[in-house]
């Protein structure tokens, strides 16, 4: 499954070869239908047991943590600008990349990306109220409206910068991002 993300992170969902994924993984289209029965169903395995997991671990679970969200979404957002080089900033965004290429095309892969959205819009939206409840954030903040923004803003960033494979983008980006996010502070 490894090498599924990888090749559908590389090439596109569409784009990807199954025969590739074999001959990378040192195995064989027997062994890969024994366990999917098509790219599709692949697919979606990656979504759920790869994709899932690295979002939930990068946003999610820091997020549901903290009743300080602005510093823990600052310690996310210095993470990525220093991770995202070479072939992260070519690629882009895993999550972003498969909701554009593959939600108009297959109700399975919008729902489950979906899913991912949700989660990391709702963990964004309960650490806000946290720290409004905390007294870090003020009373006026809107916490559903903030998570939106934020995950708009943040898909938005890594397209950008991915298209124009410049780094700057995102230290820009998420400068004004956390300008943003200062007002929320009580």
């Amino acid at each position: 499954m490894q090498t599924a993300f990888s090749e559908f992170y590389r090439r596109g969902f569409q784009g990807a070869s199954l025969n590739r994924i074999v001959e990378e993984a040192s195995t064989t289209k027997g062994a890969l239908f024994h366990h999917f029965s098509g790219k599709l169903d692949l697919g979606h395995a990656v979504v759920d047991e790869l994709l899932y997991p690295e979002v939930k671990a990068l946003w999610i679970d820091p997020l549901q943590k903290t009743d300080q969200p602005i510093e823990t979404i600052a310690a996310i957002l210095n993470k990525l600008v220093s991770d995202c080089s070479g072939d992260r900033l070519c690629q882009g965004c895993p999550l972003n990349n498969l909701a554009q290429e593959m939600s108009p095309l297959d109700e399975d892969f919008r729902l489950r990306l979906e899913r991912i959205y949700s989660e990391w819009k709702k963990a964004i939206e309960e650490a806000f109220m946290r720290g409004m409840d905390a007294g870090g954030i003020k009373k006026t903040a809107k916490p559903k409206r903030i998570a939106v923004f934020m995950v708009a803003c943040f898909a938005g960033t890594i397209g950008t910068a991915k298209n124009a494979q410049d780094p700057e983008i995102l230290e820009l980006s998420g400068g004004a991002l956390m300008e943003y996010l200062e007002t929320q502070r009580a």
